[in-house]
């Protein structure tokens, strides 16, 4: 059975607004979006917060085009994508000759944003020496360029946002107190995607559809075991790893089905009702695997993939990321025996490392 691509992308009404690019109706999702109109029609500072990927840039313009502001810029600057010799000048701009490789006057971010909405990501990493002329412009709405002693007077409306906790930056003191609460007017904290589940089916459709049409690929279905695997993930990159795998899914998909993407991980191996116990049988589905149990059954099973050669670049240390010892050791606690110590089977085969010597070599194969 395949669930047909029957979702349509596009936009989320809530009320009588429409918000484009933001797929989803969770009571988590409205919950923020409440609030966006709530704010977007003042002039108030808002500080966004949330895990990476969780879409803080979507509800900055959803705030800028539902503002009387939308119609006039929308800048935005990226705090942790500029080197801190250099953010000064992105903010606030240059005068010709204010520093060595400045050969022409340049415009900064804020006289940009004039009459608009300025949107700083991770506004955390603004470093402490700069903070002081950030806190200035948002409360006086003047600044200087780097080299000039001429006021400017802006009209910019901050939105900011950032993955990190700012109030465990306070306790560290490595973000100012003054700045902190200046920016956090209005703060909106956007849900990670495992707080929205019921969200994940439309924004795969509409993933799927602007994949689909960028590669040229017709996907009419998705399979049910693709949308209950993504039901299921955990999702620590959030929307931008769902939307990088359903691109995966629309490059491997066959046939207008589109697949799993996700890869098998060892854990979800040995969840499954077929393990394959060091016996040969079937382990019950019902009976739960311990860590113990899962780490022997993939130790195993690595072991007998590499016909049992535990050293070299081909060996079952190399394909588990694990060091030679530390395998051996492992195998020793969790009473994995050598086959040879076993009726037919042949000797475990250890290739020695490069840095080994003859005697640290027959040692370690004594461990276990």
């Amino acid at each position: 059975m395949a669930t047909p691509v029957s979702f349509r992308p596009g936009v989320t009404d809530t009320g009588q607004r429409r918000f484009e690019q933001i797929i989803g109706n969770s009571p988590a999702l409205e919950t923020v979006l409440e609030k966006v109109e709530r704010v977007a029609t003042t002039t108030s500072t808002v500080l966004i917060e949330g895990e990476t990927g969780t879409g803080k840039e979507l509800i900055a313009r959803a705030i800028h085009t539902l503002s009387p502001r939308y119609g006039r810029p929308f800048v935005k600057l990226n705090c942790a994508a500029i080197p801190l010799d250099l953010l000064e000048s992105e903010l606030f701009g240059h005068e010709k000759g204010a520093f060595t490789g400045a050969i022409a006057q340049k415009i900064g971010r804020f006289e940009m944003a004039h009459t608009g909405t300025l949107f700083l990501d991770e506004v955390g990493d603004i470093p402490p020496a700069l903070q002081p002329k950030l806190l200035r412009v948002l409360q006086e709405q003047e600044f200087e360029r780097l080299g000039s002693g001429r006021t400017h007077q802006v009209d910019v409306r901050l939105v900011a946002a950032t993955n990190r906790n700012l109030a465990e930056m306070l306790a560290r003191q490595q973000f100012r107190t003054d700045l902190y609460y200046r920016l956090n007017v209005f703060p909106i904290t956007v849900p990670p995607l495992r707080a929205r589940q019921e969200d994940i089916p439309a924004l795969v459709a509409h993933f799927v559809e602007l994949f689909s049409r960028r590669m040229g690929k017709q996907i009419d279905e998705i399979s049910e075991e693709t949308m209950a695997a993504f039901k299921s993930h955990p999702w620590p990159g959030n929307i931008r790893e769902l939307q990088n795998l359903v691109e995966r899914a629309v490059i491997l998909a066959n046939d207008g089905v589109l697949p799993n993407p996700l890869p098998a991980s060892p854990l979800d191996t040995f969840a499954s009702p077929n393990i394959v116990s060091m016996s040969g049988n079937s382990a019950a589905a019902s009976v739960p695997m311990t860590l113990s149990d899962s780490e022997r059954a993939l130790i195993f099973r690595t072991l007998e993939a590499t016909g049992w050669v535990i050293g070299g670049s081909n060996g079952a240390a190399a394909k588990l990321g694990l060091k030679r010892t530390t395998l051996i050791h492992r195998m020793k606690k969790l009473g994995i025996e050598r086959p040879a110590r076993r009726a037919g089977l042949p000797e475990v085969l250890v290739t020695p490392e490069p840095s080994e010597t003859p005697a640290e070599h027959d040692q370690s194969l004594g461990a276990c």
